[in-house]
């Protein structure tokens, strides 16, 4: 691949889908590990994901394939890191990993992709620590794809692991290994053996093909996957929600000829426990890995992690401590594989904290829940600059609003053709009262975001009491 030729460059296919909680409080159903910043970086698993793909190519040939429900999300976090927030594939509901890569490359080749253009699917959950080797193996993928093969990286084991999946490989005389078996999850006995053949690598869920190399594995033995590669704008939509939910690996890998395996050394983790989160982030003179506002005396070969209020510990050792707004979760180092279990019974009793994020994000910006009772609820509000909320009413409750930062332009006004109302601009330590029924809107006019806070009054104070009339979004009516 000619670095300077544009044309030749791969396209990135970002999955950002899943809603994993094995990171649980901090990962949510709302807000899922990829759009957390972990392991000492200020920055989300998916900016460091999207940032990362700019080792192999350039800005404009980046895609993300994500639900809808965090498309702004995404949009939001893309920007942020100075990539364009408008590379968003929009998946109608999760499918699993086939027919995402399908409704990948069915957007790629109908918005001026060659079918011998090159893609690289890449999770945007993972870690991986050394750009360079990554960049390295991605060149050596590039030259296996456009030799008709597809690619999947081998991650090098660190040592036997029960928790991933392993590919068998042998050697074939060029600078990639041929894919001879794909093996599920095995027990410990058999993955000691396999770290032991060095025959063995672990499926990391990257891979490597030219598009039409894969439409064709997708006609031989994912059909499904086929009809949303070729169908017209109307049918895409339609071909997506009519497929199986299947992974690539069922559904190609394991059946295709043509697989390769290119081997990664490049730091890689897929942050699947909060004991992983420890040990890739970086650790003070004790052992100790903290991020946030925390304190410790003594001990030692702790993970804590603070929010807000400060957390202060005494002679810990061998301790997780993850802080939220709304929960803490606390553990011994080398339990935290059991969270998953613990987070299915919270769920099934009906805690909301399992799903609900205390940080949301919308198309207009974002906000927090910073306190929230059986009649109130106080939020922080951010308003992108030159963004409004929709025109909308509550039944249920008032709305008062505290301008912190920046200047709000707002509507409040009576129902109807010809109805009275006001349109002011609100400062700095101003505030302004929405009664309840009145229509209102919150916009931001100004070149820096808007921040206000926002106390609700009322009976009932939950997201979904809310009836739009206008939308910039095109959201639901009553869409939270």
């Amino acid at each position: 691949m000619k670095k300077n030729d544009t044309r030749k460059k791969p396209y990135a296919l970002i999955l950002a889908g899943g809603s994993g909680t094995r990171l649980w409080p901090l990962s949510r159903e709302e807000m899922p590990k990829q759009f957390l910043a972990l392991c000492g970086d200020s920055r989300t698993l998916l900016q460091r994901t999207a940032l990362r793909a700019l080792s192999f190519t350039d800005r404009d040939r980046v895609r993300v394939v994500a639900s809808g429900k965090w498309k702004a999300l995404v949009s939001h976090q893309l920007l942020a890191v100075g990539m364009n927030g408008g590379f968003i594939i929009e998946e109608p509901e999760g499918r699993n990993t086939a027919p995402a890569i399908a409704l990948g490359m069915a957007e790629l080749l109908a918005s001026g992709a060659s079918p011998d253009d090159i893609a690289i699917v890449c999770p945007s959950d993972h870690l991986i620590k050394s750009e360079e080797n990554f960049a390295s193996a991605v060149e050596t993928a590039t030259g296996a794809a456009n030799a008709g093969n597809i690619v999947t990286f081998g991650i090098k084991p660190t040592g036997p692991d029960t928790g991933f999946g392993y590919i068998k490989t042998a050697r074939a005389g060029n600078p990639w290994l041929t894919a001879r078996e794909f093996v599920e999850k095995p027990d410990m006995e058999r993955a000691v053996s396999f770290v032991e053949s060095r025959d063995y690598y672990w499926n990391g869920g990257i891979f490597c093909f030219r598009l039409s190399d894969m439409q064709r594995a997708f006609e031989a033995h994912f059909p499904e996957g086929a009809a949303i590669v070729g169908a017209d704008r109307g049918g895409v939509v339609p071909n997506f929600l009519a497929a199986p939910k299947q992974s690539i690996d069922y559904a190609v890998m394991e059946k295709a000829a043509n697989i390769v395996c290119v081997p990664l050394d490049a730091g890689w983790s897929d942050v699947g426990s909060w004991d992983s989160v420890y040990d890739n982030s970086p650790k003070d003179g004790r052992n100790n890995a903290v991020n946030g506002n925390v304190y410790l005396s003594g001990g030692g070969d702790n993970l804590i992690i603070g929010c807000e209020r400060l957390v202060c510990g005494i002679d810990l050792d061998s301790m997780i401590v993850v802080d939220t707004p709304d929960a803490l979760f606390i553990s011994h180092k080398g339990s935290s594989q059991k969270l998953r279990g613990v987070v299915r019974e919270l769920s099934a009793s009906g805690r909301g904290e399992v799903a609900e994020s205390p940080t949301s994000a919308r198309p207009w910006g974002t906000y927090q829940v910073l306190s929230k009772g059986d009649r109130q609820k106080i939020k922080k509000i951010e308003v992108a600059p030159g963004k409004r909320l929709s025109l909308q009413y509550h039944v249920h409750r008032s709305e008062h609003w505290i301008v912190v930062r920046g200047t709000a332009l707002v509507t409040i006004r009576d129902h109807g053709e010809g109805a009275t109302g006001k349109e002011m601009f609100v400062h700095e330590g101003e505030s302004v009262f929405v009664p309840k029924g009145k229509l209102h809107r919150l916009e931001n006019p100004g070149k820096i975001p808007l921040e206000i806070i926002e106390v609700q009054i009322g009976e009932y104070v939950g997201e979904d009491d809310i009836e739009r009339v206008e939308d910039d979004f095109m959201r639901a009516r009553r869409e939270s």
